[in-house]
């Protein structure tokens, strides 16, 4: 009677762990494509213009890994060297950079305008793509990417600096979020990290 009853226990338990393993794989499942709650919800699509004036959207990268940067053409030290570290990396990784597309996207579309963008970017590498668009497009696809910007205070209209985040983003072949590289992360260190999911 009693080895009957501790098989019984022992069933229990092993059916309510069970349970308990089916309720938490559910309640970390997130939204229509079983994304993980707690995981970083980055990015997200956009509708922006590139250096021709064409309009480009998040869809036309599916296939290739984006390096994703957001900054302005006129900052003085910060997003050249960030654009710098990009390129570098990309030229550590040799030919599988090949599956990688460096995206810089501009916080300031009043000054940025595509002629001045596809100018800026011609000085990194020669994949980058760099996108503008109207205050509203930015304003979207920077808040998909959880990026801050804002005008600094100036006297004037014309001569001013933009605060903005410093981060570049790793997203995979289908848009989604892989990773990020926080300001100042070495071209060796970030080729490294994007390698990792090549």
């Amino acid at each position: 009677m009693a080895r009957l009853v501790f098989v019984a226990l022992v069933a229990i338990a092993v059916a309510a762990s069970g349970l308990l393993g089916y309720l938490i794989v559910e309640v970390f499942r997130g939204g229509e494509n079983g994304a993980v709650i707690g995981q970083a919800q980055v990015g997200g699509p956009f509708e922006l213009v590139d250096g021709e004036g064409r309009t480009v959207t998040d869809e036309e990268f599916r296939g290739e890994y984006m390096l994703v940067y957001f900054g302005y053409t006129y900052c003085p030290d910060v997003c050249p060297t960030e654009l710098q570290n990009m390129s570098r990396a990309l030229e550590l990784l040799g030919e599988e950079a090949e599956a990688v597309r460096p995206v810089f996207i501009t916080v300031d579309p009043e000054r940025d305008t595509p002629e001045v963008i596809e100018s800026y970017v011609e000085n990194f590498h020669p994949r980058m793509v760099g996108l503008t668009g109207s205050p509203e497009q930015i304003e979207k696809a920077a808040k998909s990417y959880r990026v801050y910007y804002k005008k600094a205070e100036s006297g004037s209209a014309s001569e001013y600096l933009m605060d903005h985040t410093s981060i570049v983003y790793l997203m995979g072949r289908e848009g989604e979020f892989l990773r990020h590289f926080g300001y100042g992360t070495s071209p060796e260190d970030m080729a490294q990290g994007i390698r990792s999911y090549l």
